[in-house]
């Protein structure tokens, strides 16, 4: 795989999406869940989505349950959850895996191309964030503690 473009991932409607839709916007892709400390950044990226999304900017929101159990729900609860509690409009995906053998090949991809501190390829937490370019290419890797304010100026930098 080459870029985000080869990848396709489910909805939480179960709908097949061909990340090729994107092509041409700059994406920020994050592992989320419901039930985490980092929870309510989902406020601040819901806010980062509103205010870039004209300029090309999507967030693509990837719940997952591997760290603590904190995606519990089925993809209707976590939808419902999302809206109600943060208003998210930006495309939220099926709960996927990020590490071990079970891992969505996107987030394989992902973890190859940018890893971690000190080269380690896992996902540590919940609300890891992938800045990818308009040509398809990760760019940068920003850990759970990052919140999505601070990442206003990179994501400027790559619209």
């Amino acid at each position: 795989m080459t870029s985000i473009y080869d990848f396709k991932a489910k909805s939480l409607d179960g709908r097949e999406v061909d990340l090729a839709q994107f092509k041409g916007q700059t994406l920020l892709i994050v592992n989320t869940a419901s039930k985490c400390g980092f929870t309510p950044q989902y406020e601040g990226l819901e806010k980062l989505y509103e205010e870039y999304k004209d300029k090309g900017l999507t967030i693509l929101g990837f719940p997952c349950n591997q760290f603590g159990k904190q995606e519990p729900g089925d993809a209707s609860e976590i939808g419902a959850f999302c809206m109600k509690n943060y208003g998210v409009s930006f495309p939220m995906f099926e709960k996927i895996d990020v590490n071990g053998d079970d891992a969505h090949p996107l987030y394989n991809w992902l973890k190859d191309e940018v890893p971690g501190i000190l080269g380690t390829k896992n996902i540590k937490w919940n609300f890891t964030k992938f800045l990818v370019n308009k040509d398809g290419q990760v760019v940068e890797r920003f850990g759970s503690m990052t919140k999505p304010a601070d990442i206003a100026e990179p994501i400027k930098k790559v619209l």
